[in-house]
């Protein structure tokens, strides 16, 4: 369960999505950055409450890609998992390049702003995850656990260093928690949109699924408290920023150096070196997550024949889908040389931010009803499942598609283009596999009552001997 919580709270990068994305928020936004990652929290949980009752019936390494085509229909199915799948391969471009550019912010200032050269330090920390990754999920974990470490202990000596801080930019004011400072609809859902992608991540305990001992109850719980702990994080630190740094400072700032400049002026000289770690640390942790998304994504689509088989083998010694990330690894460096062409680090950042978080409202979205569909026969079994299994998550898909079709005519063309060109994209691997018969396309359908029919508490089966990893096969698994 510990390591499981290690990685939602690494998933979703705390230190990494501050320093990435603070600047758009506030860009996009103002002061209303911390209400947007408060309401988008309160639909955000309804997701992880949808994924930690499907993960409870279907142990799957896909995840989403699994339980939203045995419910909805596998064609939508197939398309959560490709979300996923453009999502994380951008991050990989995404999260390499804050990497790069901070380790040159710590050995040689003078050239952190150099596109290029960030780009091939990131890429060089980004090859070093992936052989992490490739070598199985135990060593995963233990790196995980001292980067992840390292950079929570820093992000609360900072937040004890705010409190004590005098001399602030503006005096903190209630309103900044409301919807006054939104410009409209659009503007609400233009910032909720940055605000998934702060939390986004947390799902990879649900990935790693397979992989993880008595999972039907731990990836779920592990996924409630990772989320709880980020949120108070990220609010904690956008109102800091709020209180500490001007507009101008901010905008002046740009990209990952705004807990840099907030690290300075709350601990001039050491704080923004100290900051710089964390959030070095924190993009280094979230690449080898979302390697594990997209991995294990691609894995479950190999076996199921959705995508070429090669992708579903299992290397024999270190147990990881080895195809599927030497694929992911040659696709991600290619971007790598591409991302050069496309202007400053900022410029990338706030393009890849906003395509990320339309791929992201959409899988979630799909999830959040795919567990309505399957619980819908216990849902008026009492007060509790109602709220929990059907009235919140279904809250949480319908925030999800409305903030995805709402911010689409705020967004720039070329976001848009990466955001829904990558997710036609999948139209095409998808009507191929379809075509050649893949048994996928024919599911076995996810039925909840049917799967807990014959459960003990946390969907154990009811067996004297039963496998210690709790990942035994219900009714409704494949």
């Amino acid at each position: 369960m510990f390591d499981t919580v290690v990685m939602a709270v690494a998933g979703s990068a705390p230190a990494y999505s501050l320093a990435a994305t603070t600047a758009v928020l506030v860009g996009t936004v103002g002061f209303a950055a911390p209400a947007a990652l408060l309401y988008c929290a309160i639909p955000m949980l309804g997701i992880v409450l949808a994924f930690s009752r499907l993960g409870r019936i279907d142990v799957n390494a896909g995840a989403s890609y699994s339980w939203v085509g045995r419910t909805l229909h596998p064609a939508l199915g197939f398309l959560s998992g490709w979300a996923l799948i453009v999502a994380a391969t951008i991050f990989m471009v995404a999260g390499s390049l804050p990497a790069g550019q901070l380790t040159l912010a710590l050995v040689a200032p003078d050239l952190a702003a150099d596109t290029a050269l960030a780009t091939a330090v990131g890429a060089g920390w980004f090859l070093m995850m992936l052989l992490v990754v490739l070598g199985g999920a135990r060593l995963t974990v233990r790196a995980q656990l001292l980067m992840t470490g390292v950079e929570l202990l820093i992000l609360v000596l900072f937040i004890v260093g705010v409190l004590m801080h005098r001399g602030a930019a503006t005096a903190f004011d209630w309103s900044w928690l409301g919807f006054g400072h939104f410009d409209g609809a659009s503007g609400f859902a233009s910032g909720a949109l940055i605000a998934a992608f702060y939390y986004w991540g947390w799902d990879v305990t649900s990935n790693l699924s397979e992989e993880t001992r008595d999972s039907r109850r731990t990836a779920g719980v592990a996924a409630l408290v990772g989320i709880g702990v980020v949120f108070l994080l990220f609010e904690a630190f956008t109102i800091a920023v709020n209180v500490v740094l001007s507009a101008g400072q901010i905008g002046a700032a740009g990209g990952a150096n705004v807990l840099a400049l907030l690290g300075d002026a709350v601990w001039p000289g050491i704080g923004g070196k100290l900051l710089i770690v964390a959030v070095m640390l924190s993009s280094i942790a979230t690449l080898e997550t979302t390697l594990i998304q997209v991995t294990r994504s691609l894995f479950a689509m190999g076996r199921d024949r959705t995508m070429p088989a090669a992708l579903g083998a299992v290397h024999r010694r270190w147990n990881t889908p080895h195809m599927a990330i030497a694929v992911v690894g040659a696709v991600a460096l290619l971007l790598f040389v591409a991302a050069t062409a496309l202007g400053s680090v900022g410029d990338i950042l706030d393009s890849a931010v906003n395509a990320m978080g339309l791929q992201i409202a959409f899988y979630y979205g799909l999830a959040g009803v795919a567990a309505v569909v399957a619980y819908r026969g216990l849902l008026l079994r009492s007060v509790r499942d109602f709220v929990l299994g059907g009235a919140w998550p279904l809250a949480g898909a319908a925030f999800m598609f409305w903030m995805f079709f709402e911010s689409l005519g705020g967004l720039s063309g070329t976001t848009v283009a990466i955001g829904l060109g990558g997710l036609g994209a999948g139209v095409v691997p998808m009507l191929w596999y379809w075509h050649k018969g893949s048994s996928y396309y024919r599911p076995a359908r996810l039925d909840a009552a049917r799967a807990l029919a014959a459960t003990g508490p946390y969907g154990l089966p009811r067996q004297r001997h039963r496998d210690t990893e709790g990942n035994e096969t219900l009714a409704t698994d494949f």
